[in-house]
């Protein structure tokens, strides 16, 4: 089978599977020992990232939305989507989504760049890059993502890294006295002020960014955890979160 048609043939399953409620690891149910001992194999995983898992024999690694799956005897490590055909849930993307909505409900709003509407619909965290091609479209219809009454939290995401200049740039964005109109003015390449100040955010926005699980920037993050990897107009980003809040609404009721 060609590259193409495997490819085509993951994507078309993938459309079949949902993120449902279904199951939620629990750390507490793995022993103490065991968590301990399987944590010792990874120089990053700390024993509180081994949860259980829906497999007998089998153990949930999860950091931030990073997920994987390790024998007991740890002996095999499994990474990719975990997939219940009866229930047709993505289990591996449920909890990607969890930890996702976790890491976001933690930031207050003094640890990003808000645009806000005046009346407030719905809030997305975006994960930005000062440079990239549609971040700049995104930020260019800030005005029109606020009138569909949509919240923007920014996160300064330099896809370089610490070497790039755009690091540079988002630290200087972030000891601006205005941030929200350096950020515009630093996607348009034009000079603003700025002052000195401790910019570490930036490290936190990208380590945060790398938890989440990111392939590029744009990325915009809902309130409920889902992610959207790249860019959404305005309009359509409008209908996904109405959408989604209908849904809610009826499992809601249904309950």
């Amino acid at each position: 089978m060609s590259n193409k048609y495997l490819k085509t043939g993951v994507a078309l399953l993938a459309s079949f599977f949902t993120v449902s409620p279904a199951w939620s690891a629990d750390s507490a149910e793995v022993p103490a020992e065991e968590r301990e001992r399987l944590a010792e194999l990874f120089e990053s995983i700390e024993p509180g990232n081994v949860k259980s898992s829906p497999i007998d024999g089998w153990y949930m690694i999860q950091k931030g939305s990073l997920v994987a799956y390790i024998s007991q005897d740890g002996r095999y490590l499994l990474q990719g989507d975990l997939i219940d055909l009866d229930s047709k849930v993505n289990l591996s993307e449920q909890s990607r989504t969890d930890a996702r909505r976790e890491l976001m409900s933690k930031l207050g709003d003094d640890e990003t760049i808000v645009f806000a509407p005046k009346e407030t619909k719905y809030t997305v965290t975006v994960f930005t890059d000062i440079d990239c091609t549609y971040c700049r479209r995104l930020h260019n219809q800030i005005e029109q993502y606020m009138a569909n009454g949509i919240e923007i939290r920014y996160l300064l995401y330099p896809r370089g890294g610490p070497a790039s200049a755009a690091w540079n740039t988002s630290e200087a964005v972030w000891c601006a006295k205005d941030r929200g109109e350096a950020l515009t003015l630093a996607k348009l390449d034009r000079e603003f002020e700025s002052a000195s100040c401790d910019a570490s955010i930036v490290q936190d926005h990208y380590v945060l960014g790398q938890e989440v699980g990111l392939s590029g920037t744009p990325a915009i993050v809902l309130d409920d955890g889902e992610l959207i990897a790249g860019y959404l107009p305005p309009d359509a980003l409008k209908m996904r979160l109405e959408q989604k809040a209908a849904l809610n609404g009826k499992i809601a009721a249904s309950d």
